[in-house]
């Protein structure tokens, strides 16, 4: 695939209040602490959707692993409506996915996520769910418009980063995919309209 633009805003849209009344069906145990901490500061969580076949440890089930073939929803997702349906309309293969919460005034300092680009086979996708203005998401220095429902492509093996400073804990549904040709097919679609 030829090089995308760092980010795009892609066609599929999702109700963003549906999806934050989904974060009722979660309970503070469900989170596990995000485990990059030299990453970040503040209080960084994630919950996993789906994970690789066969992990049960919660840490290894947040984990993406580049390298694992097949991948299961997990338990956790099972307790969804909204989130199932909206999994349900990317017709890509799907790995990792998870809720990922960042806290009200923490901050993911500036880093690079090795192999999650177009121009690989794997691309990690974000649709914001809860948070406010005060939320600031930057690749390569600059802030991306990212509102509740919206789904982006983010090259994250460029820089990036978010800051927090706002009153309203952010969580992103995070999905890692194999690009396929559905899914190339929007990617270059969208970039070309932006």
């Amino acid at each position: 695939m030829t090089r995308l633009p760092d980010r795009i805003r892609l066609p599929l849209a999702f109700d963003a209040a549906r999806l934050a009344a989904e974060l009722d069906r979660f309970g503070p145990q469900d989170w596990v602490r995000h485990v990059a901490r030299n990453d970040y500061e503040g209080d960084w969580t994630v919950l996993p959707l789906r994970a690789a076949a066969g992990e049960t440890h919660p840490i290894r089930m947040i984990y993406p692993d580049l390298g694992a073939a097949r991948f299961v929803d997990t338990a956790l997702l099972g307790r969804t409506t909204y989130l199932r349906e909206v999994l349900g309309a990317f017709r890509c293969p799907l790995r990792c996915v998870r809720l990922m919460k960042l806290a009200a005034g923490s901050r993911i300092k500036a880093h690079c996520d090795p192999g999650l680009d177009a121009e690989n086979e794997f691309v990690r996708l974000h649709v914001p769910i809860s948070g406010d203005d005060g939320v600031a998401f930057f690749v390569n220095e600059e802030r991306v418009p990212m509102t509740p429902g919206s789904l982006w492509y983010l090259r994250l093996t460029d820089p990036h980063r978010v800051e927090h400073g706002g009153e309203v804990d952010r969580v992103n549904l995070v999905i890692d995919a194999r690009i396929d040709d559905w899914l190339a097919r929007m990617l270059r679609s969208a970039a070309a309209a932006s």
